[in-house]
């Protein structure tokens, strides 16, 4: 399989455009690992107080995916125990942000550092030890044979072995509500898996400090990105790992119909734009 020339790196003079709580960090990383001697495939992992998983999830993840070489670069938001160290002894590349912005603003610097290091794809995955390492080449072949330029997995399409029923419904509500705003079948919309081309995160448009899943996949249709999905496992979450961040159920419903609805509302516009003669 062969992937187009990567985008050009991240130019030093560009920590401008990073959030000042996020700049030194990303200098000291880049200082550690240089601009363009990275992966051609980058898997970033945010990671918030996640001592008990977060080496686990980078251990299990392969040397290399779908044929490409890959680097894991953990975005530690603003932890305030040994995630950062747990996660570099098990073999990442780590950015230690000593602020909490959210895991939007972790992903987001995550996809800046990988494209910043040369990455020709970007692939995701939580750091709780839910979701299945070895599954990441599954999202990402499709990117390789020019198939998808994002392809998030599917829990309702593979395997969900979790037991929250409420959460289990609302992914199906979830995504009958996304797939009507993209005019596009998505059977989860919020799955902790994904790959990506490099390019897509620099030209969507991302501001969500927690309900990025959304975000992302609607910003990238409305932009005129190809989709896919591919069946995925879930786990339940260990007896070990750290408690969900994400806040009970109703919630978390709510805050992440607004953020899709204002996805949509706000890239609808873009959308137009590109289509007009």
């Amino acid at each position: 399989m062969t992937l187009a020339r990567a985008e050009p790196p991240v130019a030093q003079a560009d920590f401008g455009s990073l959030p000042p709580a996020q700049r030194a960090a990303a200098a000291a990383f880049l200082a550690a690992h240089p601009v363009g001697a990275g992966a051609p495939l980058a898997v970033v992992i945010p990671a918030y107080n996640e001592e008990p998983t977060v080496a686990g999830v980078v251990a299990e993840i392969p040397s290399e995916a779908a044929g490409l070489k890959l680097e894991v670069i953990v975005v530690v938001d603003g932890a305030q125990d040994a995630t950062a160290d747990r996660a570099r002894g098990a073999g990442a590349l780590v950015c230690d942000v000593p602020v909490n912005g959210g895991q939007g603003a972790a992903l987001r610097l995550g996809y800046w550092l990988a494209r910043a290091r040369g990455a020709r794809v970007i692939a995701t995955i939580d750091a709780d030890g839910q979701y299945e390492p070895r599954e990441i080449g599954r999202v990402v072949e499709p990117i390789l044979a020019g198939r998808a330029d994002f392809v998030s997995g599917s829990r309702r399409l593979g395997r969900e072995l979790t037991t929250d029923r409420v959460r289990h419904l609302g992914v199906i509500v979830f995504a009958l509500l996304i797939s009507g705003l993209v005019r596009q079948r998505i059977t989860d919309p919020a799955c902790g898996i994904r790959a990506m081309r490099a390019g897509l995160t620099d030209v969507v448009n991302l501001e969500q400090p927690q309900y990025q899943a959304s975000e992302l996949m609607i910003s990238a249709a409305l932009h005129g990105f190809r989709l896919a999905e591919i069946p995925t496992t879930m786990r339940d979450r260990g007896v070990h790992a750290t408690g969900t961040k994400k806040g009970g159920n109703l919630g978390y419903g709510v805050r992440f119909a607004r953020a899709a609805i204002h996805t949509w509302r706000r890239d609808r516009i873009a959308a137009r734009m590109r289509l007009r003669p």
